[in-house]
């Protein structure tokens, strides 16, 4: 079995998350969600658990950082093609969020964009060419 990735961020505003990740192309998955938390699904072995605060901190000691002022982690998705990797980043800032909070990667067999959750949290979408990448 595939193993598979949870990836858990705390949201100030849950029901505008939810609107947010599924405008950008996940699909919650209500076995997993409640009033508290909300399990996107991105693929078979990616999820994105939105949590509120208080839940958010059922898990954890430390203080929970404002992610519009702080980084801690990137978080990359892969594309399939160059041109999804630009849809993406158009529907995520149609929906609310920021789009190149940081700068756009073009290496040529690698094309790579990021965009901002309502959150702060950001993540890059990348697509790969491997045939074009450099030998090591």
């Amino acid at each position: 079995m595939a193993k598979l990735i949870f990836v858990n961020l705390p949201v100030t505003d849950l029901d505008r998350s939810i609107a947010f990740y599924e405008a950008v192309g996940a699909t919650k998955n209500p076995q997993f969600s409640d009033d508290t938390a909300a399990c996107m699904v991105f693929s078979e072995t990616i999820h994105a658990m939105l949590l509120t605060h208080a839940k958010f901190r059922e898990f954890t000691p430390k203080a929970i950082p404002n992610a519009h002022e702080t980084s801690e982690v990137l978080i990359a998705l892969s594309a399939d093609r160059r041109d999804e990797v630009d849809a993406t980043i158009a529907k995520a800032e149609s929906a609310g969020g920021k789009a190149d909070p940081g700068p756009k990667q073009d290496h040529g067999f690698m094309y790579g964009r990021s965009y901002e959750d309502p959150d702060g949290h950001i993540w890059e979408v990348v697509w790969m060419d491997m045939s074009g990448a450099p030998q090591a």
